[in-house]
This record gives C-alpha cells, structure tokens and sequence, in this order.
C-alpha cells in the first residue's frame, strides 16, 4: 500500500528534504501500524528536516518526533484495529521513520492510547511540547510546589513549552510570570493565563549574583544558559527548578550556593526517555485536570493548524523565532 512521506535525506553531504511516495514495506520493524492523521511541529523538527542542527541519526528518515492515528494492525496485544493512539519522543523521526507521513509502524512500548477527552488533534496540539511542560508540572509538584509557595516564572515563554506550561500553571492556581523577549506578544502571554510579563532585556545578566533575591518557588526554563543561572539564584527556598531546553545555551555557569543554601532542585525534565507508565500517567493529567482550556485550532491563539502539503514552508518560522504556541499539521487532510 503506497503513502505520502516527507522524507529527510542526505545528498552531497547536505540535508535534503522532500515529499516521497513510500510503500509500507519500506517502514520500519515494529509491532503497530498506525494510519496517521495528526503531527505537529516541533524546533527539533525544524532542525531535523532543515539540517541546521544535527538532530537525524540516520538518513533516510521520515521526519516528524509527533503523531496521533488509529491502529490498522498489530503484533502486540495490547493494541487492536481501531485503537486510537499517539506517540512521541524515543527515536521518532529522528532514527525511525516519523509522523510526517500517511502511515507509520512503531514498537508497541512506544505507542500510548488516547486518553478520553483528547482528540488526535488535541493531542497534537499538545504533542511533545505539551507532555514536555506537563512533566514539568507533575515532578515540580512531586517536589513540593504548590501556589501557596509563590510565583512561577517561565521562560521561552512564547514557544510551544512555555505557552502550554504557562496555561497549565495558571489553571492549576499559580501566579505565573512569563519571560520573554517579544515585547508585543505580552497581550498573547496574559491571555493564556500569566499574571506578569517580564522581559528578558531588563535582565542584568552579566551581573549574575550567586544569591539573589529570594522570588521564585517554581521556575520552568527552555533557555539554558545565563537565564537558567539567574533563575538558579533568585529562587526561593526550597524551590523547584525545571530545565527543559537549550534554546539559548547548552551551558551552566553557576555555583552550589543556591542548592546547598536554599535547598533548590534543579530537575532535568527529559521527555524523550521518560518510563512508559509515568508517560501514560502525565497524558492522563494533560487530558484532565492539566488539560489547557483551548486546543482546538482557532479556539486559542495558541494553535493553529496546517495542511501536510504546507509543512516544508513552516520550518524557518521556527529557525528564525518567528513562531509562537503550536502548530497542528493535518496529514489526513
């Protein structure tokens, strides 16, 4: 059976991306074959199929790290024709043929049921960067955060992470101040529920104390870099601390004082290998009591959604920060 693919290769050296007519029998090994109907995009997707970082472990691959479907057939009991499913993170689209495509076969131990009350949509919507905040969320309150200990800041506040992780703190009750660069998108952030916009540019960062005042009890971060090392020193004691990216530095230059001192936990958030039953149980939350109150496309200005045909042309928002919240890509239509 013949599929559409946007398939990620490399040719002369280069990273080269196109959309391919495929075979099932080209997919790769797996238990469950899925007829996809959603992905989403992600930067890493951007990197991946655009080559400008070095996200693909092997070529060809089908790009895509998101995808939500139904089951056509299965090896592994725990899945029939019909199941509704979604899978992201592990070697999706990055070492194994990916979303962006009509068809897919997976592992079943990659492969999670749609949880009631998410269509696939919505759970694109979400997709990596809303189970990435979501586990945030969940170790951060396992750590003892709750509204009553004050403020959250989030960074990268405008991406994908911080736009759902700023919806999901806010509906959980905390008083959310977003960071951000983007001046003009401060009516975007306040809408989806923060209670403070701040911005990045009245931050001294060259003058990062190793104690600073005491502000934060929770913090999520998708920067890195100087960012996180003035988060790391204006928490409050025993505060929570959750590093999810790199988007402005892979490095860390800071001390032990506000570790050892206030008793901060820095938690490495790593949703690519997170344990399938903590998977399972964070979907559950994003389809229930973290569930942000606008998925579908055009009900938020947080989602917007795309035809298959028009993902090419969608990468370099991502590569020059151009994008804010999620965007939906509809394979099926």
């Amino acid at each position: 059976m013949g599929f559409k693919a946007y398939l990620i290769n490399q040719e002369d050296g280069k990273v080269a991306s196109r959309f391919v007519e495929m075979d099932e029998a080209q997919l790769d090994p797996g238990e469950v074959t899925i007829a996809v109907t959603h992905s989403s995009i992600n930067y890493k997707d951007a990197l991946a199929a655009t080559g400008a970082g070095r996200i693909i472990r092997r070529f060809p691959c089908i790009g895509g790290i998101d995808l939500a479907g139904s089951v056509t057939a299965s090896a592994d009991p725990r899945f029939k024709p019909g199941d509704e499913v979604l899978a992201t993170s592990y070697d999706v689209g990055v070492a194994h043929h990916g979303g962006y495509a009509e068809m897919a076969r997976l592992p079943a131990d990659w492969v999670v049921k749609l949880p009631a009350g998410l269509s696939r949509g919505d759970a694109m919507a979400l997709g990596t960067a809303g189970f990435t905040a979501g586990l945030a969320v969940v170790r951060m309150e396992h750590d003892g955060l709750t509204p009553a200990k004050g403020p959250v800041i989030v960074s990268g506040a405008t991406g994908g992470v911080g736009s759902i992780a700023i919806e999901i703190l806010a509906k959980r009750g905390y008083h959310v101040v977003a960071l951000t660069g983007k001046e003009a998108e401060a009516g975007y952030l306040t809408g989806l529920g923060a209670k403070e916009v701040m911005l990045r540019q009245s931050l001294d960062l060259a003058k990062i104390k190793p104690l600073g005042k005491e502000t934060w009890a929770g913090a999520v971060d998708n920067l890195g870099g100087d960012v996180l090392a003035w988060m790391a020193s204006t928490m409050k004691v025993g505060g929570a601390l959750a590093s999810i990216g790199l988007a402005a530095s892979h490095t860390l230059n800071t001390t032990v004082m506000p570790f050892i001192l206030r008793g901060v936990s820095l938690l490495g958030i790593d949703s690519v290998n997170c344990s399938m039953p903590q998977r399972t149980a964070v979907w559950q939350h994003l389809a229930t009591d973290m569930r942000p109150a606008h998925l579908a496309p055009g009900s938020s200005p947080m989602v917007r959604e795309i035809a298959f045909d028009d993902l090419p042309a969608a990468f370099d928002d991502y590569l020059q920060g151009r994008v804010k919240g999620r965007v939906v890509v509809n394979i099926a239509a």
